[in-house]
């Protein structure tokens, strides 16, 4: 086994959370794409955090023993209590939990990855202050993106958290950031027991708060930049006649774009309700569902960025300018002034989700010994990527403007049981379970005419009255995977942890080839069938505890991931003729994962240290053929493997009463291992090339305060520089960005002060200039001229302030 030694040191303290990710293989195309036509993006790998088989956290051992002072009420230092750093003492691979309060001192709304994006080896950019805007999300962890990640919430799956998911929905839909619980990150390789067919990299597993034992109602506003709006309302019933208890929760949150036209808007309802049934019967319910709309920032190129500047976006105010373009690239005129090109700038684009999901959730204790649960869950979407374009004019007879609103549908209904069962036996723990999930999931590309007057709606759902079926497709996955692992205490400082699990995944497509509403469609997509199988995927882990303050550990992992089910993406999204090439050729993606780490704890300084060694096979890659913008079909083929080594490392430090440093730095040098060749032709020469959007390093340092009633942290992150093209002839350079958050809890016995707090956030403290995601609309081979249009523009300076007050 090969490993880089990988440093991690963590302390816990108030204002600290620790969490890894990491990014692996990353999908491209070999031409500019615009973002609403395809959903590719970079791919990496990650592991879980540290789990017992089950997937579920292993119990913290460490928490940061800090002095209680006079000033600290019984809240506000449960509040301080709760902001720990837990860095998995005791587990075998590395990990890190971060808390429900150590999620609220962001701005509310803010996505949680934001708060896990300074620990080591954990990558995460939004072009939004908040890290909510779906299309510029980007998580990486160890070179793997968010598509070989596995993410679930209380085990549900997420799916992959790509922009256009067809198998699941981001944690910003599924949870509001109100009711998150702690969020448990695995970096090497995901649990043998999460529900998640694409973690080759990890998991992160998120959790939601259980309602409250006693009454209460939670109220809060936000105000902020942009005209940023966002009230929210929980209401707790308390212990019901019979034990049960419930919360209902309701948020509304609007905020203008930082630049151009346009707004974000979401609403979203979370209701739970724990009813035990005597003392060995618990029954879970839970609801949440979201209605999400934003208009879209524009994709940059780094010559766009030179010539224009990082304020450039769609012109969403200025339709008679829009219908210019159009019209000079339609009629083959000169552009505007001003205007290079028809991709120079857009009019509009928009994302739009509706989700709803629920899961009902029974654990039982059948003796003390014999535990289990049982899940059933379901989640439906409809979701649609809006996109005003100049390259296909609206026929003159239904409104004659030289654009069109092309849309890519989604329509996600997918259902799903979880099960497990643990047996205690002497000092062995065992454990077993299993998943299926039936996922129907459907996609079309339209398009929606525009008339020559009148301003188009910014964010409008189009349905009925398209002109044009591109292609329309219906997806069915069946998944399935059970697993068994033990956790063998064979001396009091000696635990090992070893399984495996089986995992298969039937993809079908059925693609309309024919007409659609009596209309030729224009582009003909297979129909087939594939399968993903591993009847045996190991890991095995141990943990030695040297003494009480210092403990090794080493693991190791194989995974797979399973193909996508989709018209935007993996194998279905070739041409008919490819497919049946692709079908007896292509194999899934596995990566084989190795661990050895050192963690240190004591009442001032939690601290550890992770070397890893990461081997990513059968790496597929996608092709777009021709101008990507135009929705063409691409190929898809194994093209080699990455190699990643790294070290991650990080400490907290109470250096004082009240006073905590907390600072880390990832090295990762993940790179291709193969130069890619099509028709035994090389295309890309690119072996021994760093893998796109992984920084090499990263670094964080925070310097945190809190005494109960003051709180507050300043934050510096560092990220080098990340290619952005294959060849790494093409780049974004490092940036440093320093965020700041302070707040107040205040402590009286006054009926209207009792139970409220205050905070203020300020993002990009000193108003940088940066480039925050890259690979946003994909990845390229080479771009020596800096015209690829793949870059999000990050956010400059915006403050928030925040009210929250409690009632009982």
């Amino acid at each position: 086994m090969k490993f880089t030694l990988a440093l991690t040191t963590c302390l816990t303290g108030a204002a600290v959370l620790l969490t890894t990710t990491a990014s692996y293989g990353q999908s491209s195309t070999t031409a500019q794409r615009k973002a609403k036509h395809s959903t590719s993006r970079s791919r990496a790998y990650q592991q879980p955090a540290a789990t017992q088989p089950n997937g579920r956290p292993e119990a913290p051992a460490v928490r940061s023993a800090r002095p209680v002072t006079k000033a600290s009420a019984p809240r506000a230092e449960a509040a301080r209590s709760e902001s720990i750093v837990v860095l998995g003492a005791g587990a075998s691979k590395e990990t890190q939990t971060i808390s429900h309060a150590a999620i609220q001192q962001y701005v509310p709304g803010t996505s949680p990855f934001k708060a896990l994006s300074k620990l080591p080896g954990v990558m995460f950019t939004s072009s939004d202050p908040l890290g909510s805007y779906e299309w510029s999300q980007q998580i990486i962890i160890r070179g793997f993106d968010q598509s070989r990640l596995g993410f679930t919430m209380d085990g549900i799956p997420l799916g992959n958290l790509a922009y256009g998911n067809d198998n699941g929905l981001s944690i910003g839909r599924a949870l509001q950031t109100e009711n998150n619980g702690p969020a448990t990150l695995t970096q090497g390789a995901g649990s043998i027991g999460v529900a998640a067919s694409n973690d080759l990299g990890g998991a992160l597993q998120f959790t939601s708060i259980d309602p409250t034992k006693k009454f209460g109602v939670d109220v809060s506003g936000t105000v902020g930049s942009a005209a940023t709006w966002r009230t929210f309302a929980r209401v707790n019933s308390g212990e019901l006649p019979g034990g049960g208890r419930f919360y209902v929760s309701y948020d509304h949150q609007g905020a203008n774009k930082w630049k151009g036209d346009g707004v974000q808007i979401q609403d979203q309802a979370n209701a739970k309700y724990v009813q035990p049934f005597g003392e060995h019967v618990k029954l879970t319910i839970f609801g949440d569902w979201s209605k999400r709309a934003e208009n879209d920032y524009q994709d940059l190129s780094l010559s766009m960025i030179r010539r224009y500047g990082y304020r450039l976006d769609n012109i969403t105010g200025n339709y008679p300018l829009a219908k210019q373009i159009g019209s000079a690239y339609q009629n083959g005129t000169a552009f505007p002034a001003g205007i290079e090109n028809q991709d120079t700038t857009y009019y509009n684009a928009a994302g739009l989700r509706q989700d709803a999901m629920g899961y009902g959730k029974l654990d039982f204790d059948i003796t003390d010994r014999l535990k289990g649960s049982i899940t059933g869950y379901g989640h439906t979407n409809s979701g649609e990527g809006v996109w005003v374009t100049p390259y296909n004019a609206t026929p003159a007879a239904l409104g004659g403007s030289p654009l069109s609103v092309r849309t890519t549908e989604y329509d996600i209904h997918r259902a799903g049981f979880i099960g497990s069962l643990t047996y205690k036996i002497g000092n062995h723990t065992i454990e077993g379970g299993f998943w299926f999930e039936n996922n129907n999931f459907e996609q079309a590309r339209r398009f929606y005419p525009l008339s020559q007057n009148g301003t188009p709606d910014s964010i409008h759902w189009y349905k009925g009255n398209s002109f044009e079926t591109q292609w329309q497709s219906a997806f069915n996955t069946k998944t399935y995977q059970v697993h068994i692992g033990d956790t063998w205490r064979v001396t009091p400082n000696l635990k090992v942890n070893y399984g495996f699990k089986s995992l298969i995944v039937d993809n079908n497509a059925r693609a309309m080839n024919g007409n659609y509403q009596g209309t030729p469609l224009a582009t003909a997509y297979p129909s087939g069938s594939l399968n993903s199988t591993n009847g045996f995927l190991p890991q095995v882990g141990v943990n030695y505890r040297i003494n009480q303050n210092n403990e090794l550990f080493a693991d190791y992992a194989r995974n797979m991931a399973a193909y996508d089910s989709a018209q935007t993406s993996g194998p279905f999204s070739t041409t008919t003729a490819g497919f049946q090439v692709l079908k007896g050729k292509l194999k899934p993606e596995m990566s084989n994962t190795e661990e050895l780490g050192y963690r240190f704890h004591n009442r001032v300084i939690q601290a550890s240290i992770t070397g890893y060694y990461v081997e990513f096979q059968n790496r597929l890659l996608a092709v777009t053929q021709g101008v990507g913008i135009q929705g063409n079909a691409s190929v898809l083929s194994n093209v080699g493997g990455v190699t990643a080594r790294g070290v991650d490392m990080a400490f907290n430090w109470i250096f004082a009463r009240n006073w905590s440093l907390f600072g880390s730095y990832a090295f990762n040098n993940s790179f291709y291992n193969n130069n890619v060749y099509s028709d035994g032709v090389m295309s890309a020469r690119i072996k021994g090339k760093n893998v796109v959007a992984m920084p090499r390093n990263l670094a964080n340092l925070q310097l945190g305060y809190d005494d109960g009633a003051i709180w507050g942290n300043v934050l510096m992150q560092f990220q080098d520089r990340r290619y952005y093209t294959y060849t790494n002839d093409a780049y974004v350079p490092g940036n440093v960005i320093f965020n700041l958050n302070v707040g107040y809890r205040f402590q009286s016995s006054n009926w209207f002060l009792r139970g409220l707090d205050a905070q203020v956030n300020v993002t990009n403290l000193f108003d940088k200039h940066y480039v925050a995601t890259v690979g946003s609309n994909g990845f390229e081979n080479s771009d020596p001229s800096g015209t690829f249009q793949t870059l999000q523009a990050g956010a400059p300076r915006m403050v928030f302030f925040t009210l929250r007050k409690h009632f009982d």
